[in-house]
């Protein structure tokens, strides 16, 4: 019987590295748009909230898109966020593009993200409507493909895949080699299975759509928002599409504690929103199936376990990144898989999170309920 439950274990991980790496490959080796050949208007949300190391060249590499037709719309809750200063800034610098910077109080939503979006919403011109994260860098011709995308194909929402990228300190590298590997397959694969999965890095949808299909409204009091609106979009009906282009999220300088409350946090909404998947994570982890796997294979099952490792880790990020650092998830892919497995054992046992400075009772599906101050 521990025979039989070996050898299902270990072809379950082995099929989930190789079909996911072939998804990752398979969503960002498609043919990329031609450069002049049109696409809507195109206006970019960026929620900030505070300003980083890297905040003012990930905002640089916007005011640089080369989409004949774009805005850019920066929104704070605070009129003192340090994060306007580097708007201000590389907006001195590049005068002749569309900007507005929309200081608002916010309409009362939990959900520090989405209560930003829904002031910034109104002031976008277009219909065509871009939610982009403040630690995102992307290519000069980002906006444009998705613009292009959407003319030629109509989906209901477009998105991205990213990598980590600029990683300064040990615990931004484990995120790199995370994001690369364990979080790029999970998105990437069941998205090509039609069961698509949206990160808010990128996500590129016609607002009169989305107002028909509850805006985001619905999304007010949810801290997994764009898990819900990608799922919004999928009920209706409409194609989730994940464009090529690859983007940068930057992690910078990021301590061990910091991203094991990341991954517990992100671990926490996988728990509520799909229970059974969370539950099952160890069988995409090598190096946790490593006991079950020497009853069948012996000491061979350290061979397969760096080779499940190689095809997840070093495969996605040589997909994402290219050779660049490569060694990083080369040495630090199994401590990342331990990692992953203490945050997956405290992960059902916690039962509030924090996040912009604000702690919340996590409940089903992500539904937040504030904490009362003591």
């Amino acid at each position: 019987m521990l025979s039989i439950l070996a050898v299902v274990a270990l072809s379950v991980a082995s099929l989930w590295s190789v079909l996911g790496l072939l998804a990752v490959f398979g969503s960002t080796r498609r043919r990329a748009t031609p450069k002049g050949s049109g696409g809507a208007g195109v206006s970019v949300l960026k929620p900030l909230c505070g300003a980083d190391a890297n905040l003012e060249a990930n905002l640089e590499s916007f005011f640089a898109q080369d989409h004949r037709d774009f805005e850019l719309l920066f929104g704070v809750t605070d009129a003192e966020d340090p994060a306007l200063l580097a708007v201000a800034r590389v907006r001195a610098r590049h005068p002749s593009v569309k900007c507005r910077v929309i200081v608002h109080a916010g309409v009362g939503a939990l959900n520090p993200k989405v209560d930003n979006l829904l002031g910034l919403l109104p002031h976008a011109q277009n219909d065509l409507v871009l939610v982009s994260d403040s630690n995102v860098r992307a290519p000069s011709h980002y906006v444009r493909e998705l613009a292009e995308i959407y003319a030629r194909e109509r989906p209901g929402l477009i998105t991205n895949l990213f990598c980590g990228s600029a990683e300064r300190s040990f615990g931004a590298a484990l995120e790199s080699v995370e994001l690369c590997g364990f979080c790029a397959a999970g998105v990437a694969l069941p998205t090509s299975l039609g069961d698509p999965l949206l990160v808010g890095k990128s996500a590129l949808f016609s607002r009169q759509r989305f107002d028909e299909l509850g805006g985001f409204q619905r999304l007010c009091h949810v801290l997994a928002e764009d898990f819900v609106m990608g799922k919004t979009f999928a009920h209706a009906g409409d194609r989730i599409r994940i464009a090529p282009t690859v983007l940068e999220n930057v992690v910078g300088e990021l301590s061990l504690a910091a991203s094991f409350a990341r991954r517990l946090r992100w671990s926490m909404l996988r728990f509520r929103l799909r229970p059974v998947a969370a539950a099952l994570e160890p069988l995409t982890s090598p190096i946790a199936l490593l006991p079950l796997g020497w009853t069948l294979l012996g000491p061979w099952v350290l061979a397969w376990a760096l080779a499940a490792l190689l095809v997840r880790d070093v495969g996605g990020w040589l997909a994402l990144r290219g050779p660049q650092r490569v060694w990083l998830p080369l040495l630090l892919g199994p401590l990342r898989d331990l990692l992953a497995l203490a945050v997956w054992v405290v992960a059902p046992l916690k039962h509030h999170v924090s996040w912009r400075g604000k702690r919340f009772r996590l409940g089903a599906g992500t539904l937040l309920y504030p904490h009362p101050a003591r």
